[in-house]
């Protein structure tokens, strides 16, 4: 079996067609097939069917195609662009292909992978938009089902206001500054007032609101969102998330955001590791501000991301009173914390009815000092206690959770990288935590979520806690 691999064995591309010969052999329905889609453009369709079936015939004519009607011969494919083999006969199929191939014109044989120059995809048309979504020949059907759903998703006028944007394009480069003021207008006037005249037919009122975005450009003000990447998997990163990525010119990233999201951003978007991660800070918080307020004063727009959620333990509140202090603007786009995510992997309620009826998000850290903090009391009234990077201070958690009468039954989940594919879950009681402090394979951000509502949890996919206790229920399996 071959390497999984992420990239293509094809490269995706366009052929410029344009009055040029698109040629298709066969008489039946995979020719018929190809000459429709072959419609779909420019090209110069010549069909060479010598017995045509009556339904592809009576659509030959019905659309001028030009026709020849002869038996396949060599010199057919000279002059072509394209060649398509479709006769349904593998072997004639198969010579077609050789023929086209060595007059150097890419060929296509139908359900022969091998004797394909190029694969013919499913496509979505709003000319001269186009949408083509391949499977490398091994899922057709799986192409036509995503194509439904793309066609779903774009406005049938989008060809329409595709085809006014190439009338402002020269006016474009040359009143408005390169760069983000440039994708600013152009985001614009694709999904905003512009988009809304063509979509209703109003050319006239279409062009006087695009010729106002062309007389409102200008240097554009920087901006920074402070946007939350979710607790790693990147399924959960928001669609606000996603969107304000491929707008943004400069992405700063902390050590904890996958390299997959950082990813998502615009392919020619400056990439800054700020690296904030215990034992690895490649740059102070007071650094990572003046490094927002430089770049916003750059006129730059700057996605900060963090991991979780901007505002849950994410000091997005230094940034802010920061880029207030500099005049900057900016938007908080929340994450999935990772409290929500880990409760998920443990099919736990965070909250019960009877059970537990309140909440807190806390540190570790905030139970190592000498006063017990205020929240400790609601722990023992039946309150839920999720635990931000409490793993080091485990012993410390449990003994001040207990002192202050929370009963050391209480149950206990951990996870260590909550929705993540490496995601791992134990489970024990209050008096086992000191435990987690010994766990050194635990490399990754730990969570710890205490609480009467967590004996509702599914720990058929957790381990115990506490290793001598997994051995003896290992062997009570047995």
């Amino acid at each position: 079996m071959p390497l999984k691999t992420d990239q293509l064995s094809v490269f995706p591309a366009f052929f410029r067609v344009e009055g040029k010969i698109a040629a298709v052999f066969g008489n039946g329905d995979e020719a018929f097939a190809k000459v429709r889609l072959l419609l779909n453009t420019q090209a110069r369709v010549v069909a060479y069917a010598d017995r045509p079936e009556a339904d592809y015939h009576a659509y030959l004519v019905a659309n001028r195609i030009e026709t020849v009607r002869a038996a396949f011969a060599v010199e057919q494919v000279r002059g072509a662009t394209l060649v398509f083999a479709a006769t349904g006969d593998s072997a004639q199929d198969r010579a077609i292909v050789g023929a086209a191939r060595a007059e150097k014109v890419p060929a296509n044989a139908v359900d022969q992978p091998d004797y394909c120059d190029f694969f013919t995809p499913a496509l979505v048309n709003r000319a001269p938009v186009a949408v083509a979504i391949g499977t490398e020949g091994a899922g057709p059907v799986l192409a036509q089902m995503i194509r439904a759903q793309i066609d779903q998703l774009l406005a049938p006028s989008l060809g329409r206001l595709a085809d006014l944007a190439v009338s402002y394009r020269k006016a474009a480069e040359h009143l408005v500054p390169k760069g983000a003021a440039r994708r600013l207008f152009w985001r614009r006037f694709f999904s905003g007032a512009v988009a809304d005249a063509v979509a209703n037919e109003n050319l006239p009122q279409a062009r006087r609101v695009a010729n106002g975005l062309l007389q409102a450009a200008e240097k554009i003000e920087g901006h920074v969102w402070l946007v939350g990447a979710g607790p790693g998997a990147v399924d959960l990163l928001t669609l606000r998330a996603q969107r304000v990525m491929m707008e943004a010119d400069v992405i700063v990233y902390d050590a904890l955001v996958p390299q997959e999201i950082v990813d998502m951003g615009r392919r020619d978007a400056e990439r800054l590791s700020v690296g904030k991660r215990k034992g690895c800070h490649s740059k102070s918080q007071e650094e990572i501000n003046d490094l927002l307020v430089h770049l916003g004063r750059e006129g730059k727009r700057v996605v900060r991301l963090k991991s979780g959620d901007p505002l849950v333990y994410g000091r997005a509140g230094e940034e802010m009173a920061a880029l207030r202090m500099a005049g900057i603007s900016y938007e908080v786009v929340p994450g999935i914390t990772s409290a929500f995510a880990a409760a998920a992997d443990f099919e736990l309620p965070l909250t019960l009815r009877g059970v537990a009826s309140s909440l807190v998000f806390t540190t570790g850290h905030d139970l190592t000092g000498d006063v017990l903090p205020d929240w400790a009391s609601l722990a023992v009234s039946g309150a839920t206690i999720a635990v931000y990077m409490g793993r080091t201070v485990a012993a410390s958690v449990a003994a001040r959770l207990m002192q202050a009468g929370l009963p050391a039954e209480t149950t206990v989940a951990v996870i260590e990288n909550a929705s993540r594919s490496d995601r791992r879950l134990l489970h024990g009681i209050l008096r086992d935590l000191p435990d987690l402090q010994h766990r050194d394979e635990l490399t990754g951000p730990v969570m710890v979520i205490i609480g009467d509502a967590v004996a509702g949890a599914n720990f058929e996919l957790s381990e115990p806690l506490v290793r001598e206790r997994a051995r003896s229920e290992e062997f009570a399996r047995s």
